[in-house]
């Protein structure tokens, strides 16, 4: 179970996070992200995406952990945090079946 500080951090983070890539990607596709999991240590930090068109996943975490060194700067410069994370990109799963399950129900 989170504790309150980790909860308050993942809004920030995820808030943060968000503005990067925005400002960072090339807008050929939409990158949102959905949350933040931070370790209880806040030394490590997940950064869940949605991309859409989905065929683009692959290439926009690979882009994401090219930039992952410039994302933690940027957090840096950002929230004063005594330990700042190292960051790690994944896509979120959980949206994309809850994606599918809408599109299933919507079908039936």
């Amino acid at each position: 179970m989170a504790t309150q500080r980790q909860m308050k951090m993942n809004k920030e983070l995820a808030k943060y996070f968000a503005i990067f890539i925005e400002r960072e990607s090339n807008k050929s596709s939409l990158i949102t992200v959905t949350r933040c999991d931070i370790a209880p240590n806040f030394k490590n930090v997940i950064v869940y995406l949605s991309v859409l068109p989905e065929d683009k996943e692959d290439s926009v975490v690979a882009f994401m952990d090219r930039r992952k060194w410039d994302a933690r700067d940027f957090i840096k410069k950002r929230l004063s945090m005594r330990v700042i994370p190292f960051v790690e990109f994944k896509i979120d799963s959980g949206e994309k079946n809850r994606q599918r399950i809408d599109q299933l129900l919507k079908d039936a």
